[in-house]
């Protein structure tokens, strides 16, 4: 057994990188975690609906990591018209990403119907762009839907989408159910769909109580996750690492309404391989963290003469907390999953 791995850089397809203080926190520690590509999320305030809104945050994001290559979005709106994915996709944007209105973070603004958009959706397969799916339908009580049963309801709404646009690439992020899984590999090849680091940890019971584990969409049942970890464990190429690190000041992850959000950011490579290594799939680790999304994402391929990221076989203690940098609350921090436990492996570069 080796006592270490020498692995590209993690690429990472869905990531909260936030604004002002918690972004000058965060981002610095994309490249501590082994990610040097990462997707950034555009639900801000306000949210990143223009194509100079996602420039100029994209400037923003690189003077803070300038090894990472930043992958940058647009919040679904009305102001995303088709002009506007042409003018997008002339500027480098490579996706858009759909926020059901109220399911998540700052998705006051997100979607309700969407047959409105599908102009926008021929815009975007004309020019090569992906589409990101929250995938969970709104919670109504009404219609029987709750957050533990919303992703498996939107399913019908993703095949319903791939039917009309079969060109359209087509991501469903975070999937944390049985039936997302199945859904996925049942469609063609212009879909896709990532995985957190978290959602192959914990099940229903581990957030139930315990805010720092508590994300939207929330982690089902033990037959859930062990559906996750089995399709990872296969090495399917339409299943890549998608992390959903959100970070949240803890004041606001302990109030009387937790945010949702599960910070990994700093220690999201080690997290993995410490995971694949007690699923006895060390050997997947590599296509799960690089190649696949890359090859999905269009992205150059890595090669032998680009840097490596080396983990060692050693005890690494996740710390109890980040201090939040400049913030004006006093000791304001963000705790990170798993905080205070121990993971098997920890990155060797110097960084």
């Amino acid at each position: 057994m080796s006592d270490s791995l020498s692995l590209p850089w993690a690429s990472d397809f869905h990531c909260h990188l936030r604004q002002g203080d918690m972004m000058d926190t965060v981002v610095p520690m994309v490249e501590q975690g082994g990610v040097r590509t990462v997707l950034a999320m555009p639900n801000l305030t306000p949210p990143l609906t223009t194509t100079q809104m996602a420039v100029d945050y994209g400037t923003a994001l690189q003077k803070l990591a300038p090894n990472v290559h930043f992958i940058l979005t647009l919040y679904l709106s009305p102001d995303l018209t088709p002009e506007e994915v042409a003018k997008a996709a002339a500027a480098g944007i490579t996706a858009v990403k759909v926020y059901p209105s109220g399911v998540t973070t700052n998705s006051d603004w997100g979607v309700l119907d969407f047959k409105v958009y599908y102009p926008t959706f021929q815009a975007m397969q004309d020019h090569n762009m992906v589409l990101c799916l929250h995938g969970e339908c709104p919670s109504d009580a009404k219609k029987g839907i709750c957050i533990l049963n919303a992703e498996e309801r939107f399913l019908a709404t993703l095949r319903e989408l791939h039917q009309e646009f079969p060109r359209l690439r087509i991501v469903l992020e975070h999937a944390t159910t049985k039936a997302a899984v199945d859904c996925v590999k049942s469609l063609g090849d212009t879909v896709a769909c990532t995985i957190t680091a978290h959602h192959l940890f914990i099940t229903i019971d581990d957030w139930a109580g315990q805010p720092h584990h508590f994300c939207k969409p929330v982690a089902k049942y033990p037959s859930d996750r062990d559906a996750l970890q089995d399709v990872v464990r296969s090495g399917h190429p339409r299943f890549f690492l998608g992390s959903d690190s959100a970070p949240h000041p803890r004041r606001s992850k302990q109030g009387e309404r937790p945010a949702a959000g599960v910070f990994t950011t700093p220690i999201l490579v080690p997290l993995m391989a410490t995971l694949f290594e007690r699923l006895g799939c060390l050997d997947k680790l590599e296509a799960f963290i690089s190649t696949f999304g890359r090859a999905f994402y269009q992205l150059p391929a890595v090669s032998s003469s680009d840097p490596r990221l080396v983990l060692k076989r050693k005890v690494l203690e996740i710390p109890e907390s980040y201090t939040i940098n400049g913030s004006a609350q006093e000791a304001d921090v963000v705790v990170p999953f798993m905080a205070k436990q121990e993971l098997a492996w920890l990155i060797d570069n110097g960084c």
